[in-house]
């Protein structure tokens, strides 16, 4: 099975969406002080974006990853056809 990084990224965002928003949700429908709830909600916005954050360096390094092991693909094709063209032309 091939790793689809589009796939992997949509996913990834969308629970990271779906999971503030019921964090968000959550919060405003607990029963507290409106400053509490807004403290909350800073808070909860906080660690949201940290969690994006270490995603987004997670994407990063796969994409990294899948860069280098195309590019290595790629250099040993252009050899193989190199090679393959010198045997063709004698």
């Amino acid at each position: 099975m091939a790793f689809d990084t589009e796939e992997y990224t949509s996913n990834a965002l969308w629970f990271l969406a779906g999971a503030a928003v019921g964090a968000t949700i959550a919060l405003l429908f607990a029963p507290a002080p409106g400053r509490v709830t807004r403290r909350r909600i800073r808070h909860a916005g906080r660690r949201g974006l940290i969690a994006a954050e270490r995603a987004g360096e997670e994407l990063m390094e796969k994409g990294r990853e899948i860069y280098e092991k195309g590019k290595h693909l790629a250099d040993e094709a252009a050899e193989l056809f190199d090679r393959g063209k010198k045997l063709v032309e004698g």
